[in-house]
């Protein structure tokens, strides 16, 4: 049998042998579409992020502050808000601190719980959030939608629930109503 090497590319003359415990190396059309899931999430990343570039605001960011919008009151538990935009809660800290530096955002402890926090969209965010939404929207138009059928569209986003919630985001995917 040939070596995988780095790639996990399994040799063509064999396949997984789950009984045995051994690796379950991909062949070459899984390493096809596992590579092309990366790469193609990873181009769609930098294109949002080209898209929001001079606004000021980065592409996790304007998630939490679209997120908080279409809330009820425009405010959510921080736990939720992580949990919704795919962040750890260390991570959403410090995007939350930056946009509440720039007043779009307010942090608060929740008065009935003592150790949670709330953040809440301040007016300034929500102002920001419908200016940048129509920029946001033609970027995710022109580097996602009209790449694929409508058909192609669904059964993506059925199968990336699917992931969602075998990565254990099942909050996410809750958030998505389809759960």
């Amino acid at each position: 049998m040939a070596d995988q090497g780095a790639t996990g590319a399994q040799p063509a003359s064999g396949g997984p042998d789950e009984v045995s415990g051994t690796t379950r190396w991909l062949d070459e059309d899984e390493q096809r579409a596992w590579r092309a899931c990366l790469w193609g999430y990873r181009s769609l990343n930098v294109a949002m992020e080209a898209g929001l570039a001079g606004t000021g605001v980065r592409l996790t960011e304007y998630e939490a502050l679209s997120m908080l919008s279409e809330a009820p009151g425009a405010r959510l538990r921080m736990s939720a808000l992580a949990d919704l935009v795919v962040q750890s809660r260390s991570r959403l800290t410090h995007a939350v601190k930056r946009l509440e530096a720039m007043s779009l955002v307010q942090r608060s402890r929740i008065a009935h719980d003592g150790r949670g926090v709330e953040v809440a969209l301040t007016p300034t965010g929500l102002t920001l959030v419908q200016d940048l939404a129509p920029i946001h929207v033609e970027t995710v138009r022109l580097a996602f939608l009209d790449q694929m059928s409508r058909e192609e569209l669904l059964h993506l986003g059925a199968v990336m629930r699917k992931v969602m919630v075998a990565a254990g985001n099942v909050s996410a995917a809750r958030g998505q109503g389809t759960l």
